[in-house]
């Protein structure tokens, strides 16, 4: 499934989301939902080391399969370390946890850019068995990560608003033979998304990920260029999904997908929030028949009315 912009999920790994609320009666089975953990506004008393002591005190963590964490933070923003290293210590505790999302904040909690993370990699090393992972947060305020091997993860997703190069080259550089799903939002140049096509040229080789079936290269300022390397690409032959969405494709980036490969064997294309005209959204969607082509209408470019030689902008769906 793919999201167009930062939304709280509703689900997650196959459950419901269920934010425990003191005294609000009894808790659900540990392995019936999707654990959210967040400080509310409401409890100025509770801190998330706090939180996190009655949740791992309170709830059979052996029989826990999903977690999600929200705003951790109390008044002003504090970094994700504390909350990643609460993970990893506790990590021997959550023998059946299979997936994990960090940093599940919308717009109205916390900008994406404005998400003090770290890096993320002792709590991959930590939970051996987790087959789902996916992370929210920008380059400029502390997303990383390293090269790792991991057998069990068969989905990866960052939602980003400007991803590091460095955390492409590391994902396309770690052992992963399990996945089957990766989802990279590339972001804006001005929140620290400076990854480059030659980041992702690895993951277009086909070999790195054997076993990968869905493929999202999305909210990027260079969708167009991703469009054009992933012509001759032999990862395009093993997908079953591919996802350009949320970026600024264009007519040029269309045409280079006409132009590549077939791409008939896909069941979705998934193109929206984009920048092409109708008659070249057209020709795809012919041109990739059976496979279903998510379009919806493009976005207009900006250009500032009052200035006449300003020249027309175009906007990924999430940066700030």
């Amino acid at each position: 499934m793919t999201y167009i912009g930062i939304q709280h999920f509703d689900r997650f790994h196959g459950l419901p989301v269920h934010t425990p609320v003191p005294s609000a009666g009894p808790l659900p089975a540990p392995d019936t939902v999707a654990w959210r953990l967040e400080c509310s506004y409401d409890d100025e008393d509770t801190d998330f080391t706090t939180l996190w002591g009655q949740f791992v005190d309170t709830v059979d963590t052996t029989r826990v399969r999903a977690l999600v964490i929200g705003p951790w933070w109390r008044g002003d923003y504090t970094p994700f370390d504390e909350v990643r290293d609460l993970l990893v210590n506790d990590a021997p505790r959550f023998p059946a946890l299979r997936g994990l999302f960090l940093a599940d904040v919308v717009s109205e909690e916390c900008e994406v850019s404005w998400l003090r993370m770290c890096d993320i990699t002792p709590v991959l090393e930590a939970l051996p068995s987790l087959e789902e992972f996916a992370v929210r947060g920008c380059g400029q305020a502390g997303l990383a990560m390293f090269p790792l091997r991991h057998t069990a993860l068969k989905s990866l997703r960052f939602e980003s608003g400007g991803l590091p190069g460095a955390l492409v080259r590391a994902v396309a550089a770690s052992e992963l033979p399990a996945l089957e799903r990766l989802d990279l939002w590339f972001g804006s140049s001005w929140y620290g998304g400076d990854a480059t096509v030659d980041d992702i040229r690895p993951l277009l080789s086909g070999g790195v990920f054997p076993r990968l079936r869905h493929l999202g290269l999305q909210n990027s300022e260079i969708q167009d260029e991703i469009a054009l390397a992933l012509g001759p690409a032999p990862v395009v032959a093993q997908l079953e999904t591919l996802a350009l969405s949320m970026g600024t494709l264009s007519d040029t980036g269309g045409e280079a997908l006409l132009n590549g490969q077939p791409l008939n064997h896909l069941s979705t294309l998934d193109l929206r929030h984009h920048y092409l005209t109708e008659p070249v959204l057209d020709r795809i969607r012919a041109a990739c028949a059976p496979a279903v082509v998510e379009g919806g209408e493009a976005e207009e470019d900006y250009a500032d009315p009052d200035d006449e030689d300003d020249e027309p902008e175009r906007y990924v769906a999430v940066s700030e």
